[in-house]
């Protein structure tokens, strides 16, 4: 009996340094920051998710980079998600969001982030930067981080920067005895070189060959107005509203929309239906195209003719705009840090490098965007240079929760007036109208 009354002691003291434990160890699982403020996971054995678009080159180079990952830290496993359309990715991607079930880890243009900080949806990742040997705020390229910071917090890290450009056919500027453009051409310049290039080449009194190729939205207007002295909003750093109504912001409005009413270098909208501006580059058929870095990859791939790329022609000041894609990590992720881990590996030199060899992005990182990994002398464009020497008047749209709503209502009223169906000054009038509403939800009005 006095036995049995000893086991049951020793029992009892066992049962209780296991409950002991299991809380010690819940206690320590569940912890979500160390001292430091960065999550303090222990790496899981799921997979971490990586969502991300893109063509075939762009999944590759992605492959390729959790390829390099997974070797160096065998105990994470990456699964990627991939969307093609860009379209179809923010979709799918607000879907996941809805549902209780985002990706760990996915790639955000500056211009849509802050609808997700505005869910409470994503994690700062500025105290896991602060504490990365590995990457540091400075090995960036202006402006990048700036753009993704919202509410004092960096959000995301940035992958890429890019500056809208102008593709050009070399063939159809040599067989049209055109020269090519110049790094300091002007408005005057590039409307007479896509005169020029703008051909009815069978003579029966259709436009076989158009000079231009843009599309009609807000960020394509942008640059123009910046370019003529003007702004798109009333104050870049806390706006209020639209400003397409200024003399300037009308000047560049006009000119922009000219192209297609006036001067018929770009495709009407019958046209632009029938066959896309960035299909009719690819088959021969358009001088000139506007596009940021991602079409390289694209591009590369065209054997008929040589093309290069110049930057955007200038007015009374030298402006571009900001395109740049971020890794994000969504607050519900179960591992914080392996999926740390991973985001710092694709932005450190190693893993842009990588992706760099696909062509489709400007890397982030100055060194590797000085590097022969982005600026491979052996691959097109000749002009891969631009791209970086232009990022101190590489401007932004605002940084905004409802930037994406202003963005496409505006750009319905613009298109109605690149088509001609309404007048400039009526467009940017019912454009400030119905993006109000947006405005005076930020604004708390």
């Amino acid at each position: 009996m006095f036995t049995t009354k000893i086991h049951t002691v020793r029992l009892r003291l066992i049962l209780l340094l296991l409950s002991l434990l299991i809380v010690a160890c819940g206690t320590a699982a569940t912890t979500p920051e160390s001292e430091s403020g960065a999550a303090n996971d222990t790496p899981s054995g799921d997979p971490i998710s990586f969502a991300v678009f893109g063509d075939q080159a762009e999944l590759s180079a992605f492959e390729a980079v959790v390829a390099a990952f997974e070797a160096e830290y065998p105990e994470i496993d990456i699964e990627i998600q991939h969307t093609a359309s860009q379209s179809d990715y923010r979709q799918r991607l607000a879907t996941s969001f809805s549902a209780g079930s985002p990706p760990d880890i996915f790639l955000l243009n500056y211009r849509r982030f802050g609808q997700f900080v505005s869910q409470d949806v994503l994690e700062p990742l500025g105290p896991y930067l602060d504490q990365s040997d590995l990457i540091a705020a400075d090995d960036f390229l202006p402006p990048t981080l700036d753009s993704f910071m919202m509410n004092g917090q960096l959000w995301c890290i940035p992958q890429n920067l890019s500056s809208l450009v102008i593709y050009y056919n070399k063939d159809l500027f040599d067989a049209a005895g055109v020269p090519y453009p110049s790094n300091d051409w002007t408005w005057e310049q590039f409307l007479e070189t896509a005169k020029a290039l703008t051909l009815d080449t069978d003579g029966d009194g259709s436009t076989d060959q158009y000079g231009v190729g843009i599309e009609a939205s807000i960020f394509r207007l942008a640059p123009f107005v910046w370019q003529a002295g003007g702004e798109i909003v009333d104050d870049p750093a806390n706006p209020t509203r639209l400003t397409l109504d200024t003399p300037e912001a009308q000047r560049a409005f006009k000119f922009y929309v000219a192209l297609q009413t006036e001067h018929h270098v770009v495709p009407d909208r019958v046209a632009e239906q029938a066959e896309e501006s960035e299909a009719r580059f690819l088959n021969g058929t358009l001088a000139m195209y506007f596009n940021s870095r991602r079409g390289v990859p694209t591009y590369r791939t065209i054997e008929s003719f040589a093309w290069d790329v110049a930057p955007l022609p200038q007015d009374v000041e030298k402006a571009g705009i900001l395109h740049s894609d971020g890794y994000c990590l969504s607050s519900k992720a179960a591992n914080k840090e392996g999926a740390w881990r991973f985001i710092e590996f694709a932005n450190s030199v190693e893993g842009q490098t990588i992706v760099a060899a696909s062509g489709r992005t400007v890397p982030s990182l100055r060194r590797v965007a000085e590097s022969d990994a982005f600026l491979d002398p052996t691959l097109p464009p000749a002009n891969s240079r631009i791209f970086i020497e232009d990022t101190e008047s590489i401007r932004r749209v605002p940084i905004m929760e409802t930037w994406v709503g202003i963005e496409e209502t505006a750009g319905k009223e613009i298109e109605e007036a690149f088509y001609g169906t309404i007048s400039t000054e009526e467009a940017a009038q019912r454009a400030q109208d119905l993006t109000q509403g947006y405005f005076d939800e930020v604004n708390g009005e």
